[in-house]
């Protein structure tokens, strides 16, 4: 398992202008791991854990079928991604960017692409 975690979050941090990932089991807010920084990756596990579940909630309350690709959070210096992971029910992969250096695309393409890799 922490090999499979440690191998995603090294290929997160190839992503130009990664300043810190973790994956987090939004089930307790615990991060499963975490690399590099730019905010206290544990802080906000715990905070964008209750920001998943606000978005699951809303759109139950509102009828929306589908599951959540990702959610950006745009700051004044950076981007930070959320995704649910699509095979491992409870997780998500959180990316903090550097806005001055990240190419959004690539960075959202390079997080589905451990998404699909992951296997904890």
């Amino acid at each position: 398992m922490a090999n499979n975690i440690d191998a995603s979050l090294k290929a997160l941090m190839t992503t130009d202008g990664a300043m810190g990932a973790c994956i987090v089991d939004y089930t307790s807010g615990m991060s499963l791991g975490s690399i590099g920084g730019g905010v206290d990756l544990d802080l906000a596990a715990a905070g964008n854990t209750e920001v998943v579940k606000a978005k699951m909630k809303t759109m139950k309350s509102l009828g929306i079928q589908g599951a959540i690709d990702d959610i950006l959070i745009t700051l004044q210096d950076q981007f930070h991604i959320i995704r649910p992971t699509t095979k491992q029910e409870g997780l998500f992969i959180y990316l903090v960017l550097d806005k001055t250096k990240a190419n959004l695309a690539l960075a959202r393409r390079n997080v589905l692409t451990v998404d699909t890799a992951l296997s904890v």
